[in-house]
Parts: C-alpha cells; structure tokens; sequence
C-alpha cells in the first residue's frame, strides 16, 4: 500500500476504514475555499473567449450579473447569473449543464434550473437565425421555475453585451461568490 498526503494508506475504496474516511472528510471542508478559487479562474478563463460578440465572455457574465444585482436579485441568483457560462471554458454547446453542474451544490433548485434551461429560453432571441425553434422555451411552461427562467433570459443575460454598459469588475462578486461556494447545502 502507498501513503497518501494525509498518511492514510488505502489503495481500494474497499479496503478503507470509517478513520479514513473521517480524515478525508475533514480534509475535504478545510478545503472547501478551493471551489471559489477554481469557479474564478474559471470565470477570468472566459476574458479569452469572444467567439465574435461584441464582449468577451467574461464581460458578458460580468454584465448579466451587474444586471441581476440592479434588479435586485438575491446572492444566489447573482452569483448564478455570474457563473452561467462559465461552462463556456470547456464547450460552448455544453455549457448550460456544466454551469449548471458546477452551481448545482450551491444554489436552490430553481436556481440551478434556471441554469440548466437558460440557452432555450434564450433561443426566443436568437434560434431563428440557426434554423431552431425560437420558442423552445415553451417546452418548459408550466415548470414552477419558469418566470425566474424567463426573467434571467429575457431581462439580463440577452442584453448583457454591450461595450458601453457600466458593469461591475469581477472583485464586486468575489466575496459573494466565495460564500455562495462555501459549503454545499442542496443535493
């Protein structure tokens, strides 16, 4: 058997013992603060991406969040609207899900859906010009979620391109976004 970093010494989940596990556990939340440190290098990743829109990707979130903040959205839809595309820096066809993934620990239910469907609900404004369907999100009415689905669409992240718009740098959100990941508290 080799030792590990924290002087355990299993090599098979099979063979692990409760101690172990205990010492791994405690390790994991002393470690916690990573999550935050991870979800905002993340997030400056996407300076680099601009696939042709006006803004960067980073801007772009930095918007859709200084949006969500102005209307008076909660922390958690905030730090949401932040991070909605942060999948973008592994796969811009995937990323509603791997946002969503990333958030889904974090933040309530109808917060992470909101997440997970954003791209169809932003289809009413731009799915027409690809040959989809632009009222995609219509699939969805009736969910419990659907206005703040709606609203984050619609209100924030559709407009949030925009050079000349006054938005919050990335250190406005940094506090809110390290206590939104500072522990999970939804499955």
């Amino acid at each position: 058997m080799t030792q590990t970093q924290t002087g355990k010494t299993f090599t098979r989940m099979d063979e692990s013992t409760a101690e172990e596990w205990a010492t791994i556990g405690a390790e994991t939340a002393k470690n916690q603060p990573r999550v935050a440190d991870r979800v905002l290098d993340l997030l400056r990743s996407l300076e680099g991406i601009t696939d042709g829109f006006a803004v960067n990707q980073l801007t772009h979130c930095l918007q859709t969040a200084t949006r969500a903040e102005r209307a008076g959205a909660d922390d958690e839809v905030v730090v949401a609207s932040l991070c909605h595309d942060v999948g973008k820096a592994v796969s811009v066809f995937n990323h509603p899900a791997i946002a969503a993934e990333i958030l889904r620990p974090y933040v309530r239910p109808d917060v992470y859906w909101m997440i997970l469907v954003h791209q169809d609900f932003q289809g009413r404004h731009y799915y027409q010009h690809f040959g989809g369907d632009p009222d995609s999100r219509e699939q969805y009415r009736g969910h419990e979620s659907f206005g703040l689905a709606e609203r984050f669409a619609d209100e924030w992240d559709q407009t949030a391109f925009d050079p000349e718009y006054d938005t919050f740098p990335l250190e406005h959100f940094e506090e809110r976004l390290r206590k939104v990941f500072s522990e999970a508290r939804y499955s």
